[in-house]
């Protein structure tokens, strides 16, 4: 009888902890999708180019930073690249 009972808690256990990866998993994967679609319009708008700066551009960098940081990433990109600081 305790084995069945500590196995249906190392179940339970083991559940939550997987909904709770996928959970934080899908917030990480939306604020990537977010963080490069920003990119892409800062670019494709020419943003950057209305306060006379060079676009942002494509490079692994600039790519990580805005699909690890997302909206966030590309503000602070662009931040940077006002003050004349290229990654």
């Amino acid at each position: 009888m305790t084995n069945i009972l500590v196995a249906i808690i190392l179940v339970v256990a083991i559940v939550a902890i997987v909904w709770f990866l996928v959970k934080q998993l899908s917030v990480l994967v939306v604020n990537a999708i977010c963080g490069l679609v920003g990119l892409f319009l800062v670019n494709f708008l020419h943003v950057m180019q209305w306060m006379g700066k060079p676009d942002l551009g494509y490079d692994v960098a600039t790519l990580l930073i805005c699909a690890i940081g997302g909206i966030p990433g590309v503000l602070i990109l662009m931040l940077l690249g006002i003050l004349g600081i290229t990654i």
